[in-house]
C-alpha cells in the first residue's frame, strides 16, 4: 500500500451513449469536441471504449477516437476503454498501441478488458464463458511484445509465427496499462498478476461498489504473490454524474435522456438498474448510483467512494448523454469550477487570505483612517512650515 498521500485527478470516461435518433457523425465529432473541452477545462484524462451493438455506443475503434483526440489537445491523456482483447490478434493490437504512443508522444493509455456486450461476443461466434481466458492468452502474447521479444504461439483463435513489434514503444517501459473491474473478482487478479492498474467501471452499482474494497485487497494479494505492488494513484472508479448550478434544473436536464439510458443500461448489464416503478430520477438519486445535482452533491459523491474504497487516484465520470449538449458541457465546467479545487487544495491559501480579511476588517479599518490622518496632519505641518519660512 502506499505510504503517501494520493492526490486525486480527474478525468472521463466516453462509452458512448448517444441517442440512436440524432445524427451519429455529430456525435462522433462532438466525443472529439469533448476531449478538447476536457482538456482546456483541465481535466487529465479521457477514455474512449469499444463496442459493436446495441446502437447507443457508437466508437468501435478507441484508437481512432485517441488519434483524433490527440490532434485537438495539448495535456490530456488519453485511453483505450477498453479493447476487448478476444476480439483482436494480440499483434494487431500491441502494434497500434505502440503506434499511438509514439504519435502522441506518450500520452496514450491501454486500457483492455474481456468484453461486456454479449451480442458482440456473439457477432463473432465468441461464447461469453472464453472471454476471460482469451484475455489472458492475449496479455501475455501482448507484454512480451512490448518488451521487444519475439513470439511464437499458436492458439484455438490466434497464430503467431516469430511476431515482433517493428516500433519499441515511446514510453519505457511501455504505456499504462489498465484492467477493467467491476463485480467479480477478475479484474483485481489480473491487475495484481501483471502490475495493471484497474479501471473499476462500475463503482457505484449496488454490486459494484459494495465489492470495492474487496477486489482491491484481491489485487493486493495477487501482486503480492508475484513479488508487485498495487498502487492506489493507478485506482480509478467510474461512476454517472450530471450536476446545474441547481437540483431542480440537473433534474430538469437529465429528462432529455435518463430513461433511454436506464432502458440500456437494463439490457446490457450484468445488474441492470431497477427503478421500482419510481420517478427515473427519483430512483437513482435514492440509490446514489449516480449525482443529478450540484457542485456540492458531486462531491459528496467522490468522499463517500473515499470512505468506502480509501484512497484512490482517479475519479472518471461516465459520460452518459443524459442532458443536450450545452448542458453536459456546462456540467463538465461546473465540476472543473468547484469540484477539482475542493480536492486538490488550490484554494485553500485564498481562502485563508479571504477569512484573515473578513475577520480583520474593523482593525485594518482603523489602521488605515489612522495611517489617512496622519498623512493629512503631516501634510498641513508641512504648509505651515513652508508659510512660516515663506518657502
Amino acid at each position: 500500500m502506499d505510504s503517501e498521500p494520493v492526490t486525486l485527478r480527474h478525468g472521463l470516461f466516453l462509452a458512448p451513449f448517444h441517442n440512436p435518433v440524432e445524427n451519429p457523425t455529430i456525435g462522433l465529432r462532438q466525443d472529439i469536441e469533448l476531449a478538447r473541452i476536457a482538456d482546456d477545462l483541465g481535466y487529465d484524462e479521457i477514455w474512449f471504449g469499444e463496442h459493436h451493438s446495441g446502437g447507443l455506443e457508437t466508437i468501435s475503434s478507441p484508437e481512432l477516437m485517441i488519434a483524433a483526440s490527440a490532434e485537438v489537445t495539448r495535456r490530456i491523456k488519453l485511453g483505450t476503454g477498453v479493447i476487448t482483447l478476444p476480439y483482436h490478434n494480440p499483434l494487431m493490437v500491441a502494434n497500434r498501441i505502440v503506434q499511438l504512443d509514439h504519435m502522441t508522444r506518450g500520452r496514450a493509455m491501454f486500457g483492455l478488458g474481456p468484453g461486456l456486450l454479449v451480442e458482440d461476443a456473439s457477432m463473432l461466434g465468441i461464447s461469453p464463458s472464453q472471454t476471460r481466458q482469451m484475455m489472458s492468452e492475449a496479455i501475455e502474447v501482448i507484454l512480451s511484445l512490448l518488451r521487444g521479444e519475439t513470439v511464437t504461439r499458436k492458439t484455438d483463435w490466434f497464430t503467431l509465427n516469430n511476431a515482433r513489434l517493428q516500433l519499441l514503444p515511446f514510453s519505457r517501459p511501455h504505456p499504462e496499462i489498465a484492467v477493467a473491474s467491476s463485480g467479480t473478482p477478475s479484474g483485481g487478479r489480473t491487475a495484481g498478476q501483471y502490475g495493471f492498474s484497474m479501471l473499476c467501471v462500475a463503482a457505484t452499482d449496488i454490486g459494484g461498489f459494495n465489492v470495492l474494497g474487496e477486489n482491491w485487497k484481491i489485487a493486493e494479494e495477487m501482486a503480492a504473490m508475484h513479488n508487485r505492488r498495487m498502487s492506489r494513484r493507478n485506482l480509478r472508479l467510474v461512476a454517472p454524474m450530471h450536476i446545474a448550478e441547481t437540483r431542480e434544473k440537473a433534474r430538469e436536464n437529465v429528462r432529455y435522456g435518463l430513461e433511454r439510458w436506464i432502458k440500456y443500461y437494463s439490457c446490457v448489464a450484468p445488474q441492470p438498474f431497477d427503478t421500482g416503478g419510481k420517478d427515473a430520477c427519483d430512483a437513482m438519486i435514492e440509490s446514489r448510483r449516480a449525482v443529478i445535482g450540484t457542485p456540492d452533491d458531486a462531491i459528496a459523491m467522490i468522499e463517500r467512494l473515499h470512505t468506502k474504497q480509501g484512497e484512490f487516484g482517479v475519479f472518471l465520470h461516465q459520460h452518459v448523454d443524459w442532458a443536450d449538449w450545452d448542458q453536459t458541457r456546462k456540467s463538465y465546467e461546473l465540476y472543473a469550477r468547484y469540484v477539482m479545487p475542493h480536492f486538490s487544495g488550490v484554494n485553500a491559501n485564498r481562502l485563508a487570505s479571504w477569512d484573515s480579511l473578513q475577520s480583520n476588517a474593523r482593525e485594518y479599518q482603523e489602521k488605515r483612517n489612522k495611517a489617512s490622518q496622519e498623512m493629512f496632519a503631516k501634510h498641513a505641518a508641512d504648509a505651515n512650515f513652508r508659510d512660516k519660512h515663506q518657502i
